[in-house]
């Protein structure tokens, strides 16, 4: 039997890497995580989910003060400054924090962490792999897929985890500089030196709408650039619609069904060149500050999958089984870079599933049952089938319950968004479940959790809910599945 330095080996310390690195180490096997960064945690950690999140807490913090909204409850403030800078250190506190915890727990679960980046070898490259015979021409290409190079040396392992997770997907005509603050990609938004006067976002996706609803509230201008007629692809029809609203409501200026054919930078501007989708007259568009937020892509460049014969899909993914087993023997993928949903909780989930897996027991995932949430003011949030998923493949029930009737939502005047429920109209069974409210991603994992379980709409509805809390909304939209609900 060969013998190798490692049982498992990591590619990547992103939440799927990080978390299934840890959980593998848990598990009694001898386990290492490649990373490049000068810190763990990947994408979401670093420059993703969290910094993000930490300027959207301070953005609303700040516009709360702002625009008089804290004079509602009897705190009044004299004139109100941003402090960019301050900001900005808290939310590279939450991020710095966050890391070095990652760091003590690979010390505490004895997780070697490989410093760079990760790339499988020739099965003759890499020497000796044992008796697999790495230097024997008869070798096959697959060997390779044991041994893996990180910084110059090679390190060899049984199982190797591929958990490079994504990059942002590029568009052509508009070439990014992070550096120069002119036209920037998500990275490079969450580190804006000052306040945009005008911010374009080309992108009415996730990213895009949490990132311009930060510089929206500390003062600029923002105008959002979508190649679809509605925000937020992938999500319920009634989300998408009501989303526009509330956006326009708090004055993001809205151009949907247009696309961005070039942009040309001069000094601190860029000026768009736009045309409608459908196609028609262009128009140009001047902006201080673009953000590029069109979506991301699998992140697979370097890793030499050519070496051990694994190709990528159509998509640029690594196609995998339902245990997470790539078309090499030995090669495991997980998160970004394979189908699915790019979301940290996947990422996650998988992670722990293939740790699992690889120790010889059961990991799930019900791939199914993934919350999405856009965390804006309010929140969108939202699990399973859109009501237009549900309904082509049979008949339904929906109900539907306005944040404005809850008695929480009202007294914290956060009246907008609503819950929806989707249920099958035969078994009762819920579909999907979508919200818009303050609390929403919270809210979320009641119904996700409800769902796993196979809930009706009707044990939702029967289930007691503290009062009072956002949270009631979603009991009121089960109910109004039956047509029952108490507050409408």
């Amino acid at each position: 039997m060969a013998e190798y330095d490692y049982d498992v080996i990591f590619i990547g310390a992103g939440p799927g890497g990080y978390v299934g690195a840890i959980r593998t180490a848990q598990l009694g096997l001898k386990t290492a995580c490649v990373e490049a960064r000068e810190t763990l945690g990947g994408t979401c950690l670093n420059v993703g989910c969290i910094p993000s999140k930490a300027l959207l807490h301070g953005s609303e913090k700040f516009e709360e003060a702002a625009n008089g909204t804290l004079a509602r409850y009897g705190v009044k403030l004299g004139k109100v400054e941003l402090d960019l800078a301050a900001l900005q250190a808290d939310k590279a506190d939450a991020v710095k924090g966050l890391t070095q915890g990652i760091e003590y727990l690979f010390k505490k679960n004895k997780v070697d962490w490989l410093k760079g980046y990760g790339s499988f070898v020739s099965p003759r490259a890499g020497g000796d792999l044992g008796q697999a015979g790495a230097s024997s021409p008869e070798t096959p290409a697959s060997a390779g897929a044991h041994a893996v190079e990180v910084a110059g040396k090679v390190y060899t392992a049984k199982n190797v985890v591929i958990a490079t997770g994504s990059s942002v997907t590029p568009l052509p005509g508009v070439e990014v500089d992070n550096a120069k603050g002119v036209i920037v990609d998500s990275t490079g938004a969450l580190a804006l030196a000052k306040v945009p006067d005008h911010l374009v976002v080309i992108g009415g996706g996730v990213i895009g709408l949490e990132m311009g609803s930060v510089w929206r509230r500390l003062g600029a201008k923002v105008t959002v650039v979508e190649f679809l007629d509605q925000l937020l692809p992938g999500m319920d029809g009634d989300v998408r619609k009501e989303a526009a609203k509330i956006f326009k409501k708090q004055g993001m200026e809205l151009k949907l069904g247009t696309k961005v054919t070039s942009a040309v930078v001069k000094g601190s501007k860029a000026t768009l060149t736009l045309e409608p989708a459908k196609g028609g007259a262009a128009e140009t568009l001047e902006a201080d500050c673009v953000l590029v937020a069109i979506g991301r892509r699998p992140h697979t460049d370097g890793l030499g999958l050519d070496k051990i014969g694994l190709a990528l899909n159509a998509r640029g993914q690594i196609e995998t089984d339902h245990d997470f087993r790539t078309a090499v023997d030995g090669v495991w993928a997980i998160g970004d870079c394979i189908p699915g949903p790019m979301l940290a909780h996947k990422a996650e989930d998988e992670g722990i599933a293939v740790a699992e897996n690889i120790a010889g027991l059961t990991g799930i995932v019900n791939h199914d049952l993934i919350p999405g949430v856009v965390y804006t003011t309010p929140e969108f949030a939202g699990v399973g089938l859109t009501e237009e998923q549900a309904r082509e493949k049979g008949e339904i029930k929906v109900g539907k319950f306005p944040m404005m009737a809850n008695s929480r939502a009202k007294t914290n005047h956060e009246p907008d968004g609503f819950v929806k429920v989707i249920a099958d109209a035969k078994t009762d069974k819920v579909l999907g479940v979508w919200c818009i409210a303050n609390l929403a991603g919270t809210m979320i994992a009641q119904v996700t959790q409800a769902m796993e379980f196979g809930a009706t709409s009707e044990d939702i509805a029967y289930t007691c809910h503290a009062h009072p809390t956002h949270s009631e909304a979603v009991k009121e939209a089960a109910m109004a599945v039956t047509g029952k609900p108490i507050h409408i």
